[in-house]
């Protein structure tokens, strides 16, 4: 970190999806108390968050799914290395004090999605992929009436708590340690969906020195306690300079 931005005492800003939200924010903490950078996080839906990158939002740093990021660079939003922060998979949720439905195989989780009534998914990479999974299915069609779009934003566990559906699937960082929410489980191999959520300097930002900086902790071994215990894995850090 630079003298300069030591010296101004200027918060960071960054934007990221809602699937890292209490992972970014206790980091953010942590960070703060190690090296006196103040980080804030502004954490919405994915999709909004890459628009609001894209119009030149005054944020120093963006963390979100290493595809979004990927396009970002490429169109010259964001500068500098990627860095790789966590891997986090998808799982399967309902409410607290009701059956626990098996989805230990694919035939299983199929069987269990045809007996729910109404079943709750995001507009982010795992939505997608469910979608995806009906379809390689062939239980689109059938299933269709049943599924309810989270806003964006909205995490599905709200869903699930408020019994508007009776499943919800999403990122296990979001269904983890949600009240009237339990987390049934991962989705087995052939249905699961591993994420890649990764970080980058916004070229708009006036602390780019400092951006960088807070990113390297990002992807520092000082960072992984924190994303194992909200349910993710350390990806690896940085990966390429643009």
């Amino acid at each position: 970190m630079s003298k300069e931005d030591v010296k101004s005492n200027a918060a960071l800003a960054g934007v990221g999806s809602m699937a890292t939200r209490l992972l970014l924010a206790g980091l953010a903490e942590q960070y703060a108390r190690e090296t006196g950078q103040r980080v804030t996080v502004a954490a919405i839906g994915g999709v909004d968050a890459a628009r609001r990158v894209q119009a030149g939002d005054a944020f120093d740093f963006a963390v979100l799914a290493s595809a979004a990021i990927e396009r970002l660079a490429a169109s010259g939003h964001l500068v500098g290395a990627r860095t790789d922060v966590v891997r986090s998979g998808m799982a399967a949720a309902v409410a607290t004090g009701t059956a626990h439905p098996d989805i230990g195989t694919q035939a299983a989780l199929r069987e269990t999605m045809l007996r729910a009534a109404r079943i709750g998914y995001s507009t982010g990479p795992s939505g997608k992929h469910l979608l995806g999974l009906l379809d390689r299915w062939g239980m689109a069609e059938a299933l269709g009436p049943r599924l309810v779009l989270a806003p964006p934003g909205v995490p599905v566990a709200s869903l699930i708590a408020n019994g508007e559906v009776e499943i919800g699937f999403q990122q296990l960082s979001e269904l983890k340690d949600v009240p009237g929410v339990d987390v049934v489980g991962p989705l087995p191999a052939g249905a699961q969906l591993v994420t890649v959520f990764s970080a980058a300097i916004c070229a708009v930002s006036r602390q780019q020195r400092a951006a960088a900086d807070f990113l390297a902790f990002l992807g520092s071994e000082r960072a992984e306690a924190a994303k194992r215990a909200f349910g993710m894995e350390p990806a690896g850090g940085a990966q390429y300079g643009q």
